[in-house]
């Protein structure tokens, strides 16, 4: 899937390599100015906490460098390499791309098991369990400070948190999402909703829902997944949102089977049924509701913001037609992200080029992925809320660049940034759950009489089950 939240989340247990092809920088892509070709080391210092000395000689390769069907990505990684070498001359840059998804599952979790992957690795927030179960990442600790990297008071520490364990940090982050209720602005105005505040709870979203599904036309007012995992991906967003839980705090019980669980069931058999506001068609997975609301069909659906770039570039839609406000409820939201973590077992001076190199790329504001400017000069996307895991100073600095130099109206999402919902992770063995949730999901929508405490105690017993087999 495209999704970005399915990117981050869709790791599966099929062991198939994927070949990928390697792009050394003379040769391939001229993404690096260093003629070591074979990574030797040297004059780096032995002290973990110090900044990469400029004199050391070492080549890293790094995963994920964007394909040549991403010709405005590409020339960017290019020119971000030329620059670093500026200050890194003899660090070479071994990027490594594959045709297609970045990284796809079967592919990931081959390199674990054959400890294949590059010295530098993309993930997502979900995998570290994974990773570490493979002794697949290093501790880089040691090697991460205000020194090497200077804005690191500034990172959400709930972002740095998902990458660390038992204290110690695994990776360094490059993006992160918040789910909130996407919105189609012209559907609103049409109903007499103003596009400007979105329902802030669910009885306002079901209440919005009845008056743009009384629009006619085949238009839904509210929609949600209920096939490919997606629906207890979704099942689970709306528990958070009225502070529920999906899994226990030992991680070994099932804590849906509860009044909050009823309540979520409840509201969606109420809205499909009751009101009849969610459409005829059901059974939807990721992608078919961002078609309906792309196409005027679809008034609002739970979402994280870059769902509005992928419309926009992929099905044609326009930035002005869409709007995001916080999730509904606002006790928590289904937090993701991804990241780069770094080869366990190769040396220091590697780690600390790594740790410049991501530094530069994704942590330096109004550089490397924060540069707007040239973004918008590059055609790309400019204006979407994510990555958002700036704080203080830097947020500030950062906001006002998205502002500046945007190519949508950041007026829309207003309401999303001014009130930011706590993020929360996703439960363990969450694809495993989400399939299980499915039912609870599909079972709502597309049967009118739901036994709603039923499907609920049967997904209670099923997702035990699963975690009773971690």
């Amino acid at each position: 899937m495209r999704s970005a939240r399915f990117r981050r989340t869709r790791r599966a247990g099929a062991v198939a390599l994927v070949s990928a092809l390697t792009l050394t920088a003379l040769a391939a892509c001229g993404t690096s100015s260093s003629d070591d070709g074979g990574g030797a080391e040297g004059s780096g210092s032995s002290d973990p906490s110090a900044p990469l000395d400029p004199k050391t000689k070492v080549t890293i390769t790094i995963d994920c460098m964007p394909p040549a069907a991403k010709a405005a990505e590409l020339k960017e990684w290019k020119e971000d390499v030329a620059e670093f070498n500026k200050t890194y001359p003899n660090v070479t840059i071994e990027g490594r791309s594959t045709p297609g998804q970045c990284l796809e599952p079967p592919r990931f979790t081959a390199m674990l098991k054959a400890k294949s992957q590059p010295d530098v690795f993309y993930t997502y927030f979900t995998d570290l369990a994974q990773v570490l179960d493979n002794d697949g990442a290093a501790d880089i600790s040691g090697y991460v400070n205000d020194k090497t990297v200077p804005l690191l008071k500034d990172i959400d520490p709930n972002v740095l948190g998902s990458l660390k364990h038992e204290g110690k940090l695994y990776g360094l982050p490059t993006s992160n999402y918040t789910m909130g209720l996407l919105i189609n602005r012209r559907l609103f105005e049409q109903a007499g909703l103003d596009p400007d505040s979105p329902p802030r709870t669910w009885d306002e979203v079901r209440a919005a829902a009845k008056k743009i599904a009384g629009l006619g036309k085949g238009i839904a007012g509210f929609g949600e997944y209920s096939a490919g995992n997606t629906g207890g991906w979704h099942f689970t967003a709306q528990m958070y949102s009225l502070g529920g839980d999906i899994v226990d705090a030992s991680g070994r019980k099932a804590a849906f089977n509860n009044e909050l669980g009823k309540q979520v069931a409840e509201n969606l058999h109420a809205m499909r049924w009751e009101d009849d506001s969610m459409g005829q068609t059901q059974l939807l997975k990721w992608g078919d509701l961002q078609k309906q609301i792309a196409t005027d069909k679809l008034g609002m659906f739970l979402a994280a913001p870059d769902d509005i770039a992928y419309m926009v570039q992929q099905l044609g839609a326009k930035y002005e037609n869409f709007g995001m406000g916080p999730i509904p409820g606002g006790k928590n939201t289904l937090a993701g992200g991804n990241n780069y973590m770094i080869k366990q077992g190769i040396s220091g001076d590697k780690i600390k080029a790594a740790v410049a190199w991501l530094n530069f790329k994704n942590l330096t504001v109004g550089k490397g992925q924060f540069d707007w400017a040239r973004a918008k000069a590059d055609g790309l996307p400019v204006g979407v809320p994510q990555p958002n895991f700036w704080l203080n100073e830097s947020k500030a600095k950062d906001d006002a660049a998205r502002a500046e130099h945007a190519t949508m109206p950041v007026a829309n999402f207003k309401t999303f940034m001014d009130n930011p919902v706590p993020g929360k992770a996703e439960p363990p063995k969450a694809q495993e759950i989400y399939k299980v949730l499915d039912n609870v999901m599909s079972g709502i929508l597309t049967n009118r009489n739901a036994d709603v405490g039923k499907l609920l105690s049967t997904a209670e017993v099923q997702v035990n089950q699963v975690l009773a087999n971690q």
